[in-house]
């Protein structure tokens, strides 16, 4: 029995409330992956998009073989969709992009010419970010509290979309943690890796899946996942609280015992209450990583997949 050939590049992207751009993503891909080789293969991952565009997906498939879809059971979130693409691609270079045609399939050239020069990865660094302003303002705000909670530094300007050596990506599929995050994953890896500037295209069909409560929510599971700092912090915090309270304690008694100045309950009253909040943050925080752990104990697989079109 013969073996396929694997192909140079493979496209992953995972799809989701983007129907109605598929197409017009599809010949865009085809008209400038054609310029560096007709060796290639689309992946769209479909993440139990709301818009029927699996049905999109399917018909692109018949058209042209190269293009393969993959199905989800369920909405299991867009780096799980990735990491699904990732696990059927066979490409000696994996481009990963979303599929709101806000990465540019242009930029794909610059990448590839880019990772020719002796580059593993290279990151498509976002120029003029066309999302909206506070959407912007909280990714920025993010990116520092993340750099100053663990010891990977990430470019805010940086996100899924870049192109990665076949190796890169197969110590990526290494990685089995539930929570994993796609880009940071990717900088754990090492291997020669640079930036480039790329043009950054403002969305026009849909609207993003992330609302505020969601990147919240994604920004808490990323820190969680990725440095375990915040408990280490809240000792600190916890050790300055209570040397501050027995400081606050020997004035308390210094008033009580040289001016013959009354206690009262205010103080303990307060005292009690910050050191009880303090305590309850705490435990919220030792929670969350315990939920974190429980998680992976439980080993579930990350992604299910209804059907293929390979």
């Amino acid at each position: 029995m013969a073996v396929s050939k694997a192909p140079h590049i493979s496209i992953v992207s995972p799809v989701y409330g983007c129907k109605n751009c598929l197409c017009e993503l599809y010949s865009s891909l085809k008209e400038n992956l054609e310029n560096i080789t007709n060796d290639f293969e689309i992946i769209l991952v479909n993440d139990a998009s709301p818009d029927n565009a699996w049905e999109t997906i399917v018909e692109l498939a018949k058209k042209d073989k190269r293009v393969k879809g993959i199905n989800l059971s369920r909405n299991f979130g867009q780096h799980y969709a990735i990491t699904a693409g990732l696990d059927h691609c066979k490409g000696e270079w994996v481009v990963v992009m979303d599929c709101d045609l806000q990465d540019q399939p242009e930029e794909i050239i610059k990448l590839y010419y880019k990772a020719q020069e002796g580059f593993d990865i290279v990151f498509a660094r976002r120029i003029m970010r066309k999302d909206h302003f506070i959407k912007k303002i909280i990714s920025r705000l993010f990116y520092r509290v993340f750099n100053f909670l663990s010891d990977i530094k990430i470019d805010y300007t940086i996100a899924n979309f870049g192109i990665y050596s076949g190796t890169v990506i197969k110590h990526f599929l290494k990685f089995k943690e539930n929570n994993k995050v796609f880009p940071i994953s990717i900088r754990l890896i090492g291997f020669r890796t640079t930036a480039i500037d790329v043009l950054h295209k403002k969305r026009l069909v849909g609207k993003s899946s992330y609302n505020y409560t969601k990147l919240i929510r994604l920004a808490l599971k990323i820190i969680v996942s990725q440095s375990a700092k915040p408990l280490f912090l809240s000792i600190y915090f916890g050790f300055i609280i209570a040397f501050c309270a027995f400081v606050y304690g020997m004035i308390l008694i210094i008033r009580y015992f040289v001016f013959d100045v009354p206690l009262g309950y205010t103080s303990i009253i307060i005292t009690v209450l910050f050191i009880g909040g303090l305590l309850f943050l705490n435990l919220g925080l030792i929670g969350i990583y315990l939920g974190k752990i429980y998680d992976e104990v439980k080993n579930r697989p990350i992604y299910i997949i209804k059907e293929k079109t390979f």
